[in-house]
């Protein structure tokens, strides 16, 4: 009886599969005619294939299998006529599953078709098939080669460089030198040898002062001195009064006095009206407007 069933299921199948170009001729172009009358025989009817969702049409025929005890990892759940079928098969394997979802979409725009009569040379199932092949050959293209791509230009402006004696010259006439270090180099609470009054004047700082012979004190070159003219030089030596400025000689401030602190002699009291006078009295012997030729008498 077994066997008596068996051969009448597959000439059942066979008939379907012969009269499947009549009955839907797109389902048939996209999966094959064995595949399309599974799903046909397990849906119901073209009526019902077409009335369910693809995620359905996908699992249809899909046979759950209980294996306790036993490895799952060669199990493919959730795979139907659909996965079996040989556009599914001439696929990759990792592609598989997404040429398996793709065909079950298309099956069923094309049952749908079919179930309304229309398209019964098949034009609609044609073009399903080629818009599956052409999204399987894309899938299946390798990956774009990589362009080796040059380095973008760099952020830093370039700077402008210069050489040349003159260039040379000028770094090395204003670079720091350890000895302007240690000449900027102060002690706290230590009273410099040669602050004035007047003003703090210049010092030497630490220069010198550690008397381990590492740091000396520049020479003077006589060729690369600054020369001072000699108005400049009247001028400097009009200005240089023991005591500094007083309240008698310029209107400064109340605090400036006669006392002079000197480095030799300690305190000083200095007279400048006595300097003033003598100045005067000397631009009024040689130069003064009434003044005339003095007669020197040589012995």
């Amino acid at each position: 009886m077994a066997i008596d069933l068996t051969n009448s299921k597959l000439h059942i199948h066979k008939y379907v599969e012969s009269r499947m170009s009549f009955i839907s001729p797109n389902l048939s172009i996209i999966v094959g005619a064995s595949t399309a009358a599974k799903l046909m025989g397990v849906a119901g009817g073209l009526t019902n294939l077409s009335q369910m969702p693809a995620c359905n049409v996908l699992v249809l025929g899909a046979q759950r299998k209980t294996l306790s005890g036993f490895s799952t990892t060669a199990i493919l759940p959730h795979t139907g006529y659909i996965y079996y079928s040989d556009v599914v098969q001439k696929t990759s394997p990792d592609l598989r599953r997404k040429a398996a979802r793709l065909v079950a979409s298309k099956c069923t725009l094309a049952a749908r078709v079919d179930s309304f009569h229309e398209s019964h040379d098949g034009t609609v199932g044609d073009r399903l098939k080629a818009d599956i092949d052409e999204k399987l050959e894309k899938l299946q293209e390798p990956p774009p080669v990589k362009t080796v791509k040059a380095l973008p230009a760099p952020i830093d402006p370039p700077r402008k460089k210069r050489g040349g004696r003159r260039y040379r010259k000028m770094k090395e006439r204003l670079g720091m030198t350890e000895v302007r270090k240690a000449a900027n180099r102060m002690n706290f609470g230590e009273i410099e040898e040669d602050a004035y009054q007047t003003d703090l004047g210049f010092s030497l700082g630490t220069l010198g002062k550690s008397q381990s012979g590492r740091i000396r004190g520049p020479l003077i070159d006589s060729k690369t001195k600054q020369k001072i003219s000699k108005t400049l030089q009247q001028k400097i030596q009009k200005q240089q009064v023991w005591g500094g400025s007083t309240t008698v000689k310029k209107q400064i401030s109340g605090t400036a006095s006669s006392v002079a602190f000197t480095p030799l002699q300690g305190l000083e009291i200095v007279n400048p009206q006595a300097a003033e006078k003598k100045v005067q009295e000397a631009n009024q012997k040689y130069f003064s407007s009434t003044a005339g030729f003095k007669n020197v008498q040589s012995n």
